[in-house]
């Protein structure tokens, strides 16, 4: 099994290119009795996707393009997306195990109530995003992503990574963040700093830290002041 090691966490991948592994090309992702397995779903340009209540084992997805995404109740597990663009997804209440999100565009989109174990989202474009009540079970890295002015509400990221992201104005609400490692990231410009109890961060960004929350504080310094 494939593994990758971001600071102090290792992640599982899914190894799909494993010698005498099969993918079979399917034309939806709607599998007999709800699961979906040993797939390859490639080059789809969908006006809407509705997927509700799947299980999708062993699989990749690339190239998809959806305008609306509806994804609920789903259970993951060994899957590649590459190079998709999910747009403004809703995607709530399900289960991912070790699943890669690669090239991705995921913008606008609310992710909700998801529980996530060995996954990764590298180099995905994840901006104005709602991440709302993710528990992360298992690794999750964020890496080299940019997530603007993207929200963490109510999410569990223990143990998490995010590496070398884009985290303007990115929003960390109340939520549990122990030893989420936030190391090789710029935080001037996040917001919510006052939430990130036992993160795990380097030395140098003390000030980064420090300037986002006095930026958050709206403080006036004296010197500013007009004298009476």
């Amino acid at each position: 099994m494939d593994s990758r090691t971001f600071g102090r966490v290792t992640l599982s991948l899914p190894g799909l290119d494993e010698p005498g592994l099969y993918l079979s090309s399917v034309q939806s992702l709607e599998g007999g009795r709800g699961i979906l397995q040993d797939f390859h779903y490639a080059d789809a340009d969908l006006r809407a996707l509705d997927l509700v209540g799947a299980q999708l084992v062993s699989g990749k997805i690339t190239a998809l393009r959806a305008t609306r995404v509806r994804l609920e109740q789903l259970r993951l597990s060994t899957v590649e997306f590459n190079n998709c663009d999910l747009g403004s997804a809703t995607w709530r209440d399900s289960k991912l195990s070790r699943v890669i999100f690669r090239n991705c565009k995921i913008m606008g989109a609310t992710l909700s109530d998801l529980t996530l174990d060995d996954v990764l989202f590298e180099n995905c474009k994840l901006d104005y995003t709602t991440l709302e009540s993710l528990r992360a079970t298992g690794p999750v890295v964020f890496s080299q992503c940019v997530l603007t002015e993207a929200s963490f509400t109510g999410c569990d990221l223990t143990g998490a990574v995010l590496d070398a992201c884009g985290l303007r104005l990115t929003e960390f609400g109340t939520g549990r963040y122990k030893d989420l490692d936030l190391r090789g990231n710029d935080l001037s410009a996040i917001t919510g700093a006052a939430n990130l109890s036992k993160v795990i961060i380097d030395r140098a960004q003390q000030v980064e830290l420090a300037q986002a929350l006095l930026a958050e504080l709206d403080v006036t310094y004296g010197e500013d002041l007009d004298d009476c």
